[in-house]
């Protein structure tokens, strides 16, 4: 399979190509695209988010910390002193970065469900209800984040498939078909689970309208 940096790299890539295209073609704000950007080369990780004690699993959970303990901190401000709210911020950081890493690769299986085109639909409607709704973007904005990490996401599962395929050899590897797939068969369960938490979103989506009109 690909590694960290092949995964990041082209997912960047095609990051900087998605905000050259918005740029031109829909007049996006250079920090807008840029911002795209960032986000397809995050998606371009996030499906190895299961992969236990790897680069990509660290960077990501380092990555969601910070914007929890953000949050934790202006909710947080009103009713603790300084020194308890900085405690506070800590502990945070620390139950993202290392409790919530620790227990997620508890119970996760590497290229299972989170290397599926249903944890795609996911992670593109999650950013973009929080985007929409958490950072207050317009409609349209909201959808641009969202498609770029489905873009990233996308990214990631054909490197594996096509890093599945050995040509010196003329075989397929056993890692074939276990990446970009509709759901995780072999556990059936959790894909349930995450279908449930899919649906969960649909209320705070964007107004499909906005993405109609981006896509036309």
């Amino acid at each position: 399979m690909a590694n960290f940096r092949t995964h990041i790299t082209v997912a960047a890539a095609g990051g900087a190509l998605l905000a050259c295209a918005g740029y031109q073609l829909q007049g996006w704000p250079p920090l807008q695209a840029l911002a795209a950007c960032a986000l397809t080369a995050f998606g371009g990780i996030l499906p190895d988010i299961d992969a236990d004690h790897s680069r990509s699993s660290r960077l990501i959970f380092t990555i969601l910390a910070i914007p929890a303990l953000v949050v934790g901190g202006v909710l947080l401000q009103p009713w603790l002193t300084p020194g308890a709210l900085l405690l506070a911020c800590g502990g945070i950081y620390i139950g993202v970065r290392y409790v919530g890493g620790t227990l997620f690769s508890r119970f996760t299986v590497h290229r299972g469900g989170w290397h599926s085109l249903l944890a795609a639909t996911l992670c593109t409607w999650a950013v973009a209800a929080l985007s929409f709704h958490w950072l207050a973007q317009p409609g349209w904005l909201a959808w641009v984040h969202g498609l770029a990490v489905l873009a990233g996401f996308l990214i990631h599962l054909m490197l594996d498939e096509i890093y599945s395929v050995d040509v010196a050899g003329g075989r397929l590897k056993r890692s074939f078909g276990t990446a970009l797939k509709p759901f995780d068969l072999h556990r059936p369960v959790a894909s349930l689970l995450m279908l449930a938490a899919t649906a969960a979103l649909l209320p705070w989506l964007p107004p499909w309208e906005a993405l109609e009109a981006l896509l036309v």
